[in-house]
């Protein structure tokens, strides 16, 4: 393994430089620490893998940037892109006046652009704080983050407004040999708590329940708010909080993946469990359809960057755990003069939070 690991005071977090995956997200609060993200149980077991698998399948961690998400069909590359599925050199790693600052950059080019990951984490932050810049290139490029969260007894989600929820044309595991699911394909609501099941009747998506068997895969677009957009999933077992924040502007769609044990084939063998992606994005599914007419566009929402010689842009998001009794995802979530402030009902909460980083308000490239 290749594994760059940074610390600020209450936090660490290690990067697989292989494939560009977190592979480890630790933060220390109130004498516990958390782990809000996963790491694929057959990942440097050893165990022989089929041979066809994707680097970034083969050690599927924690979170990592998809460039493009999906297909790969404009310029070749591996599922999720070179991003997701091959090397990333240490440019720049050393502590700042108040905690530690991290720069990566991938050997391949995407689209003819180089992109930089940047990480910086805060003493006394349970955040971790990302950007990625992309710089020259031609054409366009479709963006993810890939975070993965995991459970052992379920657990309650909570968003930031959202205008609809909405299903594919087809489930990923339509052959009941191979898999199963349980929302409608093609579906759409603008209840979250009321999506059509696949069997008829209604799901609630801010619930998972460790014995529904699934693999699903449903998008949220966000609504105009003003506001950073944020998915917050309060893990039973676990008791804690994790939480995922981006802004809208620059990432309007989040891709809800949820692989409870709905994959039969190796290496999923049925042993993918509590598994939940939170995929914060500027695409389709597939770069040609994020590059092309597709049906986030016929909403209004945008689905890829513009690359150019001498131009670059940059997006940013931001990952966090903490404590949580009671099970009760927040309600509502703000951030102002260096606070984040939690509201669940008639309580409410404060953190340190740079509540400058995401630049909501902001002009955003096209």
């Amino acid at each position: 393994m290749n594994i760059s690991t940074i610390k600020a005071k209450g936090i660490s977090v290690s990067l697989d430089l292989t494939v560009g995956h977190i592979a480890d997200m630790v933060v220390d609060s109130s004498g516990r620490q958390l782990r809000p993200l996963h790491r694929a149980p057959w990942v440097d077991t050893g165990e022989t893998l089929p041979k066809d698998l994707p680097q970034g399948t083969v050690r599927l961690s924690g979170d990592f940037l998809c460039a493009p998400f999906s297909r790969s069909d404009v310029e070749e590359a591996p599922l999720h892109g070179w991003t997701a599925n091959s090397a990333w050199d240490v440019v720049d790693s050393n502590a700042t006046r108040d905690g530690w600052r991290a720069v990566f950059r991938l050997r391949h080019k995407v689209m003819g652009a180089s992109v930089d990951k940047i990480f910086t984490l805060i003493d006394g932050h349970p955040f971790l704080y990302q950007e990625h810049v992309f710089s020259g290139g031609s054409g366009a490029i479709s963006v993810a983050h890939h975070p993965m969260t995991v459970m052992k007894g379920g657990g309650r989600l909570a968003f930031s407004p959202r205008r609809f929820a909405a299903t594919l044309a087809d489930p990923l595991e339509p052959d009941p040999a191979r898999g199963r699911y349980m929302l409608a394909y093609p579906a759409r609501s603008a209840e979250l708590g009321r999506f059509p099941a696949a069997g008829g009747g209604m799901l609630d998506l801010a619930e998972y329940r460790m014995d529904d068997r699934r693999e699903d895969f449903v998008t949220l677009v966000e609504a105009d708010h003003g506001g950073p957009g944020w998915t917050a999933l309060a893990r039973q077992a676990e008791g804690d909080l994790v939480l995922v924040l981006k802004n809208p502007a620059e990432l309007p769609v989040t891709m809800l993946w949820l692989s409870n044990g709905g994959r039969d084939y190796a290496p999923w063998s049925g042993r993918h469990l509590g598994v939940l992606g939170i995929e914060d994005g500027r695409t389709a599914v597939g770069h040609a359809a994020s590059i092309g007419g597709n049906w986030l566009k016929r909403e209004g929402v945008a689905t890829a960057f513009a690359l150019g010689e001498g131009r670059s842009f940059s997006f940013r998001h931001v990952i966090g755990a903490m404590p949580l009794s009671g099970g009760t995802p927040p309600g509502e979530i703000t951030a102002a003069e260096g606070r984040m402030r939690l509201a669940a009902g008639r309580s409410s909460w404060d953190v340190p939070f740079d509540s400058d980083f995401l630049r909501i308000g902001q002009p955003v490239p096209a």
